[in-house]
């Protein structure tokens, strides 16, 4: 059994989309209504789900966050040399988080976690 897809409320579906294509490797494939719902595909036939809040701003659990995961300590430090200079607020830079290296931001509400596993 593997995880076919997830879905995450945001406030801004066009925001999301520029977000997951340029930073994190997925490909937009439909968005449904006036950027309403998004379906972007990434890597392993993963299916991410982007989709409006009808409130406004969107409202996680804390501590709830998603994760990626990179091929190398370069590869994280890269991604958030490349989220920094593409005018993503990042916070902290890249560093040991218990047995890994890595960085969290935030993004429209959700914690993003960016990780290589040593």
């Amino acid at each position: 059994m593997k995880l076919n897809h997830i879905n995450l409320v945001v406030s801004n579906v066009a925001e999301a989309i520029t977000l997951f294509e340029t930073y994190f490797d997925f490909k937009c494939t439909e968005v449904k209504g006036d950027n309403v719902i998004a379906v972007l595909e990434g890597t392993d036939d993963f299916s991410l789900v982007i989709m409006a809040n009808k409130n406004g701003q969107a409202e996680y659990p804390a501590a709830f966050h998603i994760g990626f995961l990179l091929d190398s300590a370069d590869a994280v430090t890269e991604t958030y040399e490349k989220l920094l200079s593409g005018g993503v607020s990042v916070g902290k830079a890249p560093g040991k988080i218990r047995d890994s290296f890595g960085f969290y931001f935030t993004f429209d509400s959700l914690m993003i976690e960016v990780g290589y596993y040593e």
